[in-house]
């Protein structure tokens, strides 16, 4: 059965651990000393080395044997005294600081997962990313970089442990596949939800379970399989990313024209560089009734500005989305139109397309 329950950062536990291993790694290092002068200090007084060694582990253990040789001298009696007292408080600071290391954790623990719950329940329009692998990893960085909310999901447990969600992101140990898991991930309120699960049944499981409690949000599933695409559309996911042929088309691009995707790599990547730098800028316009747009095709519409425009897809209402559109496509209703041109163009095009008295992006309009 799943298990839909939050555990603290682990960074929480590694703050437990600093706190109680010093503690136990001074007692054990005390409890060491106390045992090597007492096997030095009874082979001195003529003891032997096997003698002295058991000697000194009853004294402190308190096992209760009678005594090795007679302690008969006043300083074997000195010495076995502050065997008993330096060997007991070694092993009770060496026992306190384990005690603490299990107490703190699970306070920890119990603390993080009261904390984690408050956090996903104050998430709205976020992300839920199911599968906590290289891709779910990569994808969380991606969504933390840019600010996004969004809540990851894996089975496993040391999948936290070995890479931890950057910047206390909340995370659900649990099936996926199970809508209690889901529900506690909130995707009643989610936006978007990201299913990367390395199986892909278990991908189509959760596009179905996902789609069915929330009929709205986005779904972006992945396949390794060509043929598992259809299904996983079929079963409510608006966007399927084979890796495998992202990759291949990736090295290709590198090999047939490595300039140009070197320079459009260093454009898009979280750098130095950006199409902000350059005044450029991806954007989508929503086609309402009142557009100019509606019925005609893009070879009739005028998409200029001071510089222009380029019309790179049309995401029509049905989720699909048309990438280097035809002149003779016809635009209609709820059609989502994506655009690359500069900075300060794009508040005068959505003028031009929203043809109604209010604001777009801050700039007013009166059309």
């Amino acid at each position: 059965m799943a298990t839909a329950e939050g555990h603290s950062d682990p960074g929480t536990q590694a703050t437990a651990g600093r706190r109680a291993l010093p503690k136990m790694y001074a007692g054990a290092g005390s409890l060491l000393a106390v045992c090597l002068i007492g096997v030095l200090g009874y082979a001195a007084a003529g003891w032997r080395l096997d003698d002295s060694a058991f000697m000194v582990v009853i004294t402190i253990f308190g096992v209760g044997y009678g005594e090795v040789r007679p302690v008969d001298t006043t300083e074997l009696r000195l010495l076995t005294g502050f065997i008993i007292v330096a060997g007991y408080g070694a092993v009770i600071y060496t026992v306190g600081g384990f005690i603490q290391l299990v107490v703190d954790g699970e306070i920890n623990r119990a603390f993080g997962a009261r904390r984690m719950n408050k956090d996903i329940e104050g998430l709205r329009n976020h992300t839920i990313i199911c599968g906590y692998g290289r891709m779910g990893q990569s994808l969380a960085a991606e969504l933390t970089a840019a600010g996004k909310p969004f809540v990851a999901i894996d089975a496993d447990p040391d999948a936290f442990e070995r890479v931890p969600v950057e910047g206390g992101r909340p995370w659900i140990v649990g099936d996926a596949t199970f809508e209690p898991v889901l529900e506690r991930a909130g995707i009643g309120r989610a936006e978007t939800l990201a299913t990367v699960l390395s199986n892909d049944a278990a991908n189509v499981f959760v596009t179905v379970t996902g789609r069915a409690m929330n009929p709205t949000m986005q779904i972006l599933a992945r396949a390794d399989d060509r043929n598992t695409e259809d299904k996983l559309r079929n079963c409510g996911a608006n966007t399927v990313v084979l890796p495998t042929d992202i990759g291949a088309m990736k090295m290709s691009q590198l090999i047939v024209r490595p300039s140009a995707e070197e320079l459009l790599e260093g454009l898009t990547e979280s750098g130095d560089v950006d199409l902000v730098q350059l005044g450029l800028e991806f954007d989508e316009i929503e086609l309402k009734a009142s557009s100019p747009w509606l019925n005609r095709t893009l070879g009739e519409v005028e998409v200029r500005g001071a510089h222009g425009y380029l019309i790179v897809g049309v995401r029509r209402v049905d989720g699909s989305t048309v990438m280097h559109p035809p002149a003779d496509l016809r635009l209609d209703v709820d059609d989502r139109v994506i655009i690359l041109g500069y900075h300060d163009d794009i508040p005068e095009l959505g003028t031009k397309v929203v043809r109604r008295r209010g604001a777009y992006r801050g700039i007013p309009t009166d059309f």
